[in-house]
């Protein structure tokens, strides 16, 4: 008898498969539980190198030992004839198949309970026409995904901004092929938390048909990241992948992601793209930890009346980006935020302990520097024609504003111009802005702005049902003051007051601007008293040099010209007074807010510039003859 076939019979084999199926099992769930518990890296494998000791032991206790009917004996004991080898075999191929089922059970389990987004279910709003033509007739185009932002399965105190911050990068990496749609970050990220909607429910709010999820755990120096590329119309993972490795190596696992989902969606990668994606995003991590808490600030910042402060605190963040990354367009972008809204609420009065006069003296130049840095720093076009149009705008260099901004309309960009909005409804190109909305909606569809945008650019276009369905379906799928404003306005400029009313009783949270959606209903309607009841609490504001951008558009509005005249000449007499004039005019919306003789700084800078005066809205107000 050969010493295999001895093995056999005396079932070592067996045991030896055995032993290794159930270790293997209980190594999965080790991990899992370990992972779970928060406990160090080293517990696991701990646990697989005892396991695999464990292996050399068993099968020599599998040869010197055999079960009888009365129990365990040396094999050396047993007669031959009475051994019952072959039944304790059969019962050891029972445990294997019973291993395994449970293993099958286990990682079923993983897939889709454990891993997957589970909750509620949140149904998609349907897409208004206004933004039928963003997606093909038959869903969305099929190279198109979304980057969820990673859970951070650790709990150290940067654990989540670092999560995010990969997230992001792989994102960037994604968003340079132009034959992806990548879903924006703003929309992505909303998708973060616990009791999530189902995969295929997340694909169609945000207009995809592939969805990468992962997990982020850190000890110590260790890193592992679990990424996965799930098709959303039948959960099947189109590719995932585990990686161990350190965080200084982190930026090496966000391209190797990238570069397989790209390759997975059939996206097929020459030298000029995988550069492009390599060179995207920060590539930094604590870089990109920073920004991420940066971002986290700003914006909330948006969200809050002391907007100031709240940028201050955010631009700390992005001061340590700049000393680290200091080619990085973006954290610039962002930065310059805080100097203009700095130089707003100085131009409207508001002071308190926001800011010293020194800040608010050297805002304009530092905004001009950011400005000037992300530009200097951009090398992709679509996004150099922004910033572009950025700069030249702030800087007052008007001159040739309409050709830059029509350039400017025609790039392929997910997140338009800070000032785009402001400046294309009011050079007269409109049309042109409501397709760069769509083109920005249907990459960032949870983004509120982005639907504010649309709904604004298509009432400056006269096409005010259209900017109905538009902010409503804002409202359903992205809500938030500026949609709630807008809707309520293309509900006024639509003739359909009595809606107007109850959207503006039932959405606007903020008294400010609910006020100010009262005025402009009263004033479309050509209700004298409950204008003079409105104003008559502006106008104690006024005295009281407590105004915000509002004050002239309710005298706009109401045709009061002398008190629009006198608001107007004492935002003209600050050095940033032009600016603030400008987006006057564009939320008046009423062609000539005030008069450019009441506004020589202003009036000096349209008259050098391409700029026809006053814009064309379309709308007409009772009250208002000038």
């Amino acid at each position: 008898m050969s010493f295999f076939t001895e093995l056999q019979r005396r079932n070592v084999v067996r045991v030896g498969v055995a032993y290794t199926v159930v270790s293997w099992v209980v190594a999965q769930v080790a991990e899992f539980a370990f992972e779970s518990f928060g406990a160090p890296e080293w517990a696991i494998k701990s646990l697989v190198v005892l396991l695999l000791i464990g292996l050399v032991p068993v099968l020599v206790f599998a040869w010197i030992y055999e079960m009888t009917p009365e129990g365990l004996k040396k094999e050396k004991d047993v007669d031959r004839t009475t051994s019952i080898t072959p039944q304790t075999g059969r019962r050891i191929d029972r445990v294997i198949i019973g291993t395994l089922a449970v293993a099958v059970a286990f990682f079923a389990a993983d897939k889709y309970l454990w891993h997957s987004h589970t909750g509620d279910v949140i149904d998609a709003a349907p897409v208004a026409e206004t933004v039928e033509t963003v997606q093909a007739d038959d869903g969305p185009p099929e190279k198109s995904v979304a980057v969820l932002p990673f859970i951070a399965m650790s709990d150290g105190p940067d654990d989540e901004f670092f999560a995010d911050g990969l997230t992001e990068e792989i994102l960037n990496s994604l968003a340079q092929l132009p034959e992806l749609l990548v879903t924006a970050r703003t929309s992505a990220f909303v998708f973060k938390g616990d009791n999530l909607p189902s995969v295929p429910d997340i694909a169609r709010q945000l207009g995809v048909r592939h969805v990468v999820e992962g997990s982020v755990r850190r000890s110590g120096d260790r890193l592992r990241v679990t990424a996965q590329l799930i098709r959303a119309s039948d959960g099947f993972h189109l590719w995932s992948k585990n990686y161990d490795s350190t965080s200084a190596d982190a930026i090496q696992v966000q391209e190797n992601i990238a570069e397989r989902i790209a390759v997975a969606l059939d996206v097929v990668l020459d030298e000029e793209k995988s550069a492009a994606m390599r060179k995207a995003g920060l590539r930094d991590v604590e870089a990109f930890t920073a920004y991420q808490k940066g971002i986290k600030l700003f914006n909330e910042a948006h969200g809050q009346l002391d907007i100031v402060s709240g940028l201050r605190a955010a631009n700390e963040y992005f001061d340590k980006v700049i000393e680290r990354v200091p080619n990085y367009p973006d954290v610039y972008t962002r930065h310059a935020d805080l100097y203009t809204h700095m130089l707003n609420d100085h131009v409207w009065g508001v002071r308190g302990n926001l800011y010293t006069e020194e800040e608010a003296a050297a805002a304009y130049p530092a905004a001009i520097a950011d400005l000037q840095a992300a530009l200097r720093h951009t090398d992709n076009r679509d996004e150099l024609l922004q910033r572009e149009l950025d700069l030249a705008f702030v800087q007052g260099n008007w001159r040739g504003l309409v050709a830059r901004t029509r350039r400017a309309l025609e790039s392929d960009v997910c997140d338009e111009s800070n000032w785009m909005s402001s400046i294309a409804n009011v050079v007269g190109l409109s049309e042109a802005h409501i397709e760069q909305s769509k083109r920005i909606v249907a990459c960032d569809p949870l983004r509120s702005i982005s639907w504010f945008n649309l709904a604004r650019a298509l009432l400056w276009a006269g096409r005010h049902e259209e900017a109905v369905e538009a902010a409503r379906e804002g409202l359903e799928r992205a809500p938030g003051l500026w949609v709630s404003w807008i809707h309520a306005r293309a509900l006024i400029e639509s003739g359909r007051y009595e809606e107007a009313r109850v959207a503006i009783d039932t959405q606007m949270q903020d008294p400010t601007w609910a006020q100010a959606a009262s005025v402009l209903l009263a004033a479309k309607q050509g209700d004298q008293d409950a204008l003079d009841e409105a104003l008559a609490v502006v106008a104690q504001g006024v005295e009281s040099s407590d105004i915000n951008f509002f004050t002239p558009l309710f005298y706009a509005w109401a045709g009061r010209r002398e008190d629009a005249n006198r608001v107007a000449a004492r935002f003209d007499s600050h050095p940033w007074g032009p600016w603030v004039l400008w987006q006057t005019s564009n939320w008046c919306a009423c062609g000539t807010a005030f008069d450019l003789e009441a506004t020589p700084n202003f009036a000096r800078m349209i008259n050098d510039s391409d700029v026809n005066w006053p814009p064309h809205s379309g709308r007409e107000y009772p009250l208002k003859d000038w």
